[in-house]
């Protein structure tokens, strides 16, 4: 039994308590098919949310088989399925994929067999078994609505949330969703709560629930509906309900309520006596409890599923194809200015004193000349890493966060998902930065530790890489993300100094947060020391040592990965 007692859910709004929902009490017996309906706006969704536990009940409380949620806790991630309007799958993935990977991240399988009848089983409750080697992006609207529920139904949820899965669809296919819901909820006594604005189909439903402004106007069966409001057709209801305030509405309702819950008592009497309705004894655990996986098991799928996306994304291949074939090559572009050779003092001191001003003038133009290609080239490098690193993540999670909340409200663990995250960028991070060291290289020459050189790139584009990913944790959308990452990728050139040099009230700062300065001037300390003093005879920032330069770009990666676990922590539901 799921009993709501006296429920509210309030906001704040110009520093006042507004309630979206507003005294709800309502009593679902197991087994149960209700729909929730009323005008855009009541707060038919707010009420499923507060029910899932999205949204914290501000007043009254909720019981679940007589346990006091609010008490004593929410419901498990396997007694409880939520299916939101939006597509809760990723396009590139086939049905079975999809339905494998929902399994695999909410439910501990004994063993291979196992995990395969699970899936079998619940493609064939939903109608999907036909069509389960098809692409999420060529399914129809009421196919992606049958595989929301199916990617829900894998871990045999005792209450079934449904928000508006019917909205949008033709006639036929809202009666066949309808008519699924309808069967799931005569199955092992489950319990379907379905949200719609649609009157239609109401006579599938064991009871319906009628909200106006936040409150109860109206909880019973289907065929009272028209003559409780007085109407003709069921589609005057919303019309009947804008002509009076939810307050005479929920007082009428509290007048009615104790006739029309005994006529569902007595419908649901029958149904279980003709044996159409079989549930079963609350009181006796029905199933075996569904375990969640282990944070391994959780991470290894996430990867698998991760460059499954990545490689069946012909676009986003190209795009990183093109990168990394294309920046190297703008580098090597400028790299013969790089080559030249730096006249030495002579050792022997000069009697001709215009001799020895034309060597001091030909030995500083070599050094101008040479050590301002050998800083733009590096910088150049630089930047372009960290373009790559703001490419790789900006939309990482922002993109697929709908997907993800979903995910993490069925048991996925957050460190499991940002895990995953940091593995597949860490790939990509680290093709990146070698193959743009050993590129312009091999076309070039880097005059000086190369290792340590190859060191500061790989470490400025992971670095610029977790900054992103933090950023997109912490966003509400890709588009802002992506908006953020690019302005702080543009920033990084000209307060990193290595073009000119900032005010020293300014350069201290901002250095500590350009991660394009650290990599540029560790990467100048790697040179030789006649290279070294070319490029600083160019220059008016001064550069940090080889340690500082680490310890810097590491502590930009940690405080960027805490950042980012923060974000993936917390809940972002629309």
């Amino acid at each position: 039994m799921l009993e709501l007692q006296e429920v509210g859910f309030n906001i704040r709004k110009n520093g006042e308590d507004v309630p979206l929902i507003d005294q709800v009490s309502v009593r679902v017996p197991r087994g149960h098919f209700m729909a929730i309906v009323g005008p855009s706006g009541c707060g038919k969704t707010t009420l499923l949310k507060t029910i899932a536990g999205l949204n914290p009940e501000s007043s009254g409380a909720l019981f679940w088989e007589g346990r006091n949620l609010s008490i004593d806790g929410d419901f498990m991630p396997s007694e409880i399925g939520y299916v939101p309007q939006f597509s809760i799958a990723y396009d590139p993935l086939t049905v079975d994929e999809s339905v494998e990977a929902a399994t695999r991240l909410r439910v501990r399988s004994q063993d291979t067999a196992d995990l395969d009848q699970r899936i079998d089983r619940v493609l064939e409750e939903t109608g999907l078994t036909p069509i389960s080697d098809r692409q999420v992006k060529v399914l129809s609207g009421g196919q992606k609505r049958r595989l929301g529920l199916a990617m829900e139904l894998v871990s045999d949820p005792k209450i079934l949330l449904c928000d508006e899965v019917t909205s949008g669809l033709d006639p036929r296919s809202e009666r066949e969703i309808v008519r699924l819901l309808h069967d799931l909820s005569r199955k092992d006594g489950r319990i379907v709560l379905s949200v719609t604005h649609s009157l239609a189909h109401l006579e599938l439903y064991d009871s319906i629930l009628v909200l106006h402004e936040g409150r109860v106007a109206f909880h019973g069966p289907p065929e009272q509906l028209n003559h409780y409001f007085s109407v003709a057709d069921t589609e005057e209801v919303y019309p009947r309900l804008a002509a009076q305030t939810s307050e005479r509405w929920h007082t009428s309702w509290s007048k009615h309520r104790e006739s029309y819950e005994q006529m569902l008592a007595k419908k649901r009497a029958a149904l279980i006596f003709s044996g159409v309705l079989q549930v079963p004894d609350e009181t006796a655990s029905a199933t075996e409890d569904v375990h969640l996986p282990s944070f391994f098991s959780q991470f290894a799928t996430l990867v698998s599923r991760r460059w499954r996306i990545f490689f069946r994304d012909r676009g986003q291949v190209l795009l990183q194809l093109a990168i990394i074939l294309i920046f190297p090559i703008l580098v090597t572009i400028f790299s013969d200015k790089a080559s030249g050779n730096i006249r030495r003092y002579s050792d022997t001191k000069q009697s001709d004193v215009f001799a020895a001003i034309q060597e001091q003038q030909s030995v500083r133009s070599d050094q101008a000349k040479v050590g301002s290609a050998i800083s733009g080239i590096i910088m150049f490098q630089v930047v372009l890493l960290s373009l790559m690193g703001s490419n790789n993540s900006a939309r990482e999670i922002a993109g697929e966060r709908p997907i993800y909340e979903k995910e993490k409200f069925g048991g996925l663990r957050p460190s499991a998902y940002l895990a995953s995250k940091v593995a597949f960028l860490a790939c990509l991070v680290i093709g990146q930065s070698l193959w743009m060291a050993f590129f312009v290289n091999f076309f070039g020459s880097f005059r000086g530790d190369f290792i340590q050189h190859a060191c500061f790139l790989l470490l400025v584009n992971a670095a610029m890489t977790t900054i992103c990913l933090a950023i997109s944790s912490l966003m509400r959308t890709a588009e802002q993300a992506s908006l953020l990452s690019i302005y702080l990728v543009g920033f990084q050139l000209p307060l990193s100094g290595s073009v000119l040099a900032l005010p020293e009230y300014i350069e201290v700062f901002t250095r500590p947060f350009i991660s394009a300065y650290w990599a540029w001037s560790g990467s100048v300390n790697a040179l030789q020391t006649q290279v070294n003093d070319a490029v600083k005879s160019v220059i008016d920032t001064s550069l940090s040592s080889h340690q500082s330069c680490l310890y810097t770009l590491g502590a930009h990666i940690g405080v960027a990965l805490i950042a980012a676990w923060a974000g993936a922590r917390r809940p972002q539901w629309d």
